[in-house]
């Protein structure tokens, strides 16, 4: 397999993780994701994904994934275990709500074409975009814990066991503090976190800070 990765990038972190838990290896192929000369924004990766965002996943068989969930669940299904879902339906639908809280609500508003469009249209500044990116960064994250306060039963966000629920929140919950958060302020985000810091295909995958 092949990944085509940014170590900045907190989805491309999400990927990463599940492929440490799985015990899986994948070629790293790195694409630069920041500025209007990224390699992202160009016609040679967009080639590849036409979305121009990272990860992407070259499968041993030559089909491309998109969208770091469909990896994710790709990489359970490949491998069953140790499994990343819950073994109920109605786990599982909550794993991959609080998934998509992260994913599809804090995070499609944060990568950096949004704060490049935000420059240009709206001539917001750097100070601007940092307020932009804190305000959903905060109402997301305090609905997303909402979420796993109002359900949770065991050591994770839901269960015993890391899952896709935590493989999402873990990255987000590392940039949330880059941003000035305290996780203390929410309080089952934060227990959460700071038992993924122990694991090892957390710890080793988080997102790099952007230079």
């Amino acid at each position: 397999m092949k990944l085509y990765q940014n170590e900045i990038s907190s989805a491309t972190s999400r990927v990463r993780i599940a492929l440490a838990l799985k015990g899986l290896a994948a070629e790293a192929l790195p694409v630069t994701i920041l500025g209007e000369d990224a390699e992202s924004r160009q016609a040679g990766y967009r080639s590849v994904n036409p979305q121009g965002l990272v990860p992407a996943l070259l499968t041993d068989s030559g089909v491309l994934i998109t969208q770091s969930l469909a990896i994710v669940e790709y990489l359970d299904e490949m491998k069953p275990e140790p499994p990343l879902l819950p073994d109920t339906a109605e786990g599982r639908a909550q794993a991959r709500s609080i998934a998509l809280a992260i994913a599809a609500e804090i995070h499609a508003l944060l990568p950096p074409r949004i704060g490049l469009h935000l420059g240009k249209v709206f001539q917001a500044d750097a100070d601007a975009t940092t307020a932009w990116n804190r305000h959903w960064v905060g109402e997301g994250m305090a609905a997303v814990e909402a979420m796993i306060a109002g359900h949770r039963q065991g050591a994770f966000a839901v269960a015993d066991q890391p899952g896709i629920a935590d493989i999402f929140l873990f990255p987000q919950a590392v940039s949330a503090r880059r941003l000035g958060f305290d996780l203390a302020g929410w309080p089952n985000i934060a227990e959460i976190v700071a038992r993924l810091e122990a694991i090892p295909a957390f710890q080793e995958n988080a997102p790099a800070p952007r230079r």
